[in-house]
């Protein structure tokens, strides 16, 4: 039996939940497809399906083969592009995921450099927050991908991680900013402008925990996907923003004042999964720590305070399917 091409016809089953639908789907005819999952049953030794009047259920055996399947088919996939590397004597393709709104002189660099260590190396860039960019990763939709942390990392290895503090953006004629740092508990009583939880769950959860063991609890969250946003809702008082210097720079009515003892940063780093990697993503994570430390420093790791050409504001850019 081929259990890779069974599980493949499984899964579209499954989410149709129709047999006739599923064929459809596929191009084939339902007979075929119907032998096929009585098969795969039998192989398994559990029933998949529920086969109802008006249509089809997935028993409990077939929803936790769901999971299972998606998994081995991603690794499935990862192998054989792997092998075809190795059959072609070059390194073929890297999908590469970014952050939205990443600064082009960072990614001109990352660009150059990679073309500089592997000239047969083709970069295929996508925009995806961090979550988008995690689900890519373990459908195989991606080779490699610059997320923010903390992240859910299960089955991934890290390159080096970057990390640039974070400090308060707040209108430029705001009392608070005649000071030269602030606290976090000095911002008690403010709202604050955040990126939206879904784009990087984890890191949304840190900002907001270690905000509140600091002695701050906003008054409300408003959420901003670009800087351009954020610098409005702060301007139009909205609350109080946790970001990166970088991103007032072009705004003069908008100040950035550090957080005394640096509580919070922006840690970046590259991931790939850790099975069936691909022989170009562990040469991109040095490489994108090299660019994101700065010019200042060949180190791939910054010291706390190294400014870096990144951003950490997230977008919504949905993945292909």
């Amino acid at each position: 039996m081929d259990l890779f091409r069974h599980l493949r016809y499984f899964l579209v089953v499954a989410e149709e939940l129709h047999f006739s639908r599923a064929a459809e789907a596929l191009g084939i005819a339902q007979p075929p497809l119907s032998q096929a999952m009585r098969r795969l049953e039998r192989e398994l030794g559990v029933a998949l399906f529920d086969r109802l009047p008006r249509g089809t259920a997935l028993t409990t055996a077939g929803q936790a083969l769901v999971e299972q399947a998606r998994e081995l088919l991603a690794a499935e996939r990862r192998m054989r592009t792997l092998m075809r590397t190795i059959r072609d004597g070059d390194l073929g393709t890297l999908r590469a995921g970014v952050p939205p709104d990443t600064p082009a002189p960072a990614l001109g660099e990352l660009l150059r450099r990679l073309s500089a260590h592997a000239p047969g190396l083709d970069v295929d860039l996508h925009e995806l927050t961090t979550a988008e960019q995690l689900d890519a990763l373990a459908t195989a939709r991606l080779d490699v991908g610059l997320v923010h942390r903390p992240a859910d990392l299960v089955d991934l290895d890290s390159g080096p991680v970057t990390r640039t503090p974070l400090g308060v953006v707040l209108p430029r004629a705001s009392p608070l900013a005649r000071s030269a740092t602030l606290s976090l508990a000095d911002l008690t009583g403010h709202g604050l402008v955040l990126f939206p939880r879904a784009t990087a769950p984890a890191c949304y959860d840190h900002i907001l925990a270690v905000a509140r063991d600091n002695g701050f609890v906003p008054e409300r969250i408003r959420h901003a996907r670009s800087p351009e946003l954020l610098c409005g809702l702060v301007l139009a008082g909205n609350g109080v923003a946790l970001h990166r210097e970088a991103v007032v720079r072009r705004e003069p009515r908008i100040a950035w004042r550090p957080l005394t003892g640096e509580p919070l940063h922006q840690e970046v780093s590259a991931v790939w999964p850790r099975r069936g990697a691909h022989p170009a993503a562990e040469r991109f994570a040095t490489l994108a720590a090299e660019v994101l430390t700065g010019p200042a420093s060949p180190a791939v790791t910054a010291p706390v305070g190294t400014p870096a050409p990144w951003s950490v504001v997230f977008d919504t850019v949905r993945p292909g399917r």
